[in-house]
């Protein structure tokens, strides 16, 4: 591991037939395939990934495990689900904060199918009470919030996304200079590229550099939650 190349055509070839035959028998027949075109590049992605991760904080962990660590399972839960398919049709790959236990903690995340790739960094669907944190934080340090949320490296790589509610959280008022931002669910980060860009060698340094930008704003949720950045 640690020779990351690119996630070539052939990965997204993969990815796409895996779409089309969604079974076990079809995966098992084309395990070897998953291995070198999807596996192994991965590993290798979070070695070179995670060679940099301390220049923008030494408290986000990269794993190159193959099960367990930063690669996320292409295995679905169905349990509760209309949809039976068994295997993700993406590679998913998380960096989370050392303290977190799941993708819900801040974090990056970095998303590659046949259709698209994407980035992700902050909290996607925060539980309760790191939801309650963030917004108390956004309204006792307002100014401080304003400059990781505008800040020009921020959104010259990232937009916000995510989901919001439809009317002001009980106790904040209609007028509240943030009100956008406490009505948010979400705290993500998102950066869209084509997929056929994730075929180039240097696709970990790139990838580094457009996380670099996002510090200010992973800042600010982990301090927001207590956690160190």
């Amino acid at each position: 591991m640690g020779n990351f190349t690119g996630f070539g055509p052939a990965t997204l070839d993969f990815l796409a037939e895996l779409g089309d035959n969604n079974n076990r028998d079809w995966f098992q027949a084309n395990k070897a395939r998953y291995d070198e075109f999807v596996l192994e590049p991965a590993l290798d992605f979070i070695v070179a990934v995670g060679d940099g991760l301390p220049t923008i904080s030494k408290h986000l962990v990269a794993m190159p495990k193959r099960s367990g660590g930063s690669l996320m399972r292409v295995y679905r839960d169905t349990r509760f689900s209309r949809d039976k398919t068994p295997y993700k049709t993406n590679i998913g790959i998380q960096f989370r904060h050392e303290q977190g236990k799941d993708v819900h903690a801040p974090g990056l995340y970095f998303h590659l199918d046949n259709r698209e790739c994407f980035l992700g960094v902050g909290m996607w669907h925060p539980e309760r009470d790191a939801l309650a944190a963030i917004r108390t934080a956004i309204v006792d340090n307002g100014a401080t919030w304003k400059r990781a949320r505008d800040a020009k490296a921020f959104r010259d790589v990232f937009e916000l996304d995510g989901a919001s509610l439809v009317r002001p959280p009980r106790g904040f008022p209609r007028d509240h200079r943030y009100i956008t931002d406490l009505m948010r669910k979400d705290f993500i980060g998102i950066l869209r590229m084509p997929p056929e860009r994730a075929a180039s060698p240097g696709l970990a340094d790139e990838v580094l550099g457009m996380f670099a930008a996002s510090k200010g704003f992973m800042r600010f949720l982990c301090r927001a939650l207590g956690l160190p950045f």
